[in-house]
């Protein structure tokens, strides 16, 4: 049975509904049943964002998640409130670029992940942190295919923003190797 509830926060700006959205769209892809609940303040940028995203191969029944099995925390502040959530035996991804706290909870894995630092290193500083954590998840935790994930971001790029198709396929790649290499 496959069933995850993924958490993604951070502040407006950083991607998180799209991210959110491309994990939607690639388990759709695949075939899953899928939820995608975003939650946002009324600031444009710098204000709280978050979104639950639930791909299971079972009808949905709630698209709000209280305990999610996998979590993202892209800024401090979404550490704070939403590391204490994760299911035991979970997975927490950690933007460790702008995080400096540590999760004292043993009974999780931790992936600490420094996508800002990533992005400057790689992709010369391009706001694709969103991506690079994408790639990271995927590389630790399968819960879509990467060539689903490709073809999401292909669909949730189409029109105007088309032409960030390649640099968000260069920042999976660089999410991807980073935990491949030993992260």
């Amino acid at each position: 049975m496959k069933h995850h509830e993924i958490l993604i926060a951070g502040f407006g700006g950083q991607g998180i509904l799209f991210l959110g959205r491309v994990l939607a769209v690639a388990g759709m892809l695949e075939g899953y049943e899928v939820s995608w609940y975003p939650s946002y303040g009324p600031e444009m940028r710098g204000g709280t964002a978050n979104c639950t995203v639930i791909i299971s191969d079972e009808e949905i029944g709630a698209t709000i998640s209280d305990r999610p099995d996998v979590c993202i925390v892209m800024n401090e502040p979404s550490f704070f409130r939403f590391a204490p959530t994760v299911q035991s035996g979970g997975l927490l991804l950690v933007n460790i670029s702008l995080v400096r706290a540590k999760c004292e909870r043993e009974d999780l894995e931790v992936l600490p992940v420094p996508a800002n630092d990533l992005a400057k290193l790689y992709l010369d500083g391009a706001e694709v942190t969103n991506t690079i954590i994408l790639g990271a998840l995927l590389a630790r935790c399968p819960i879509v295919q990467r060539e689903s994930a490709e073809r999401a971001l292909a669909e949730c790029l189409r029109g105007k923003r088309e032409k960030l198709y390649t640099l968000n396929l260069k920042a999976l790649e660089v999410g991807w190797e980073f935990v491949e290499k030993g992260a």
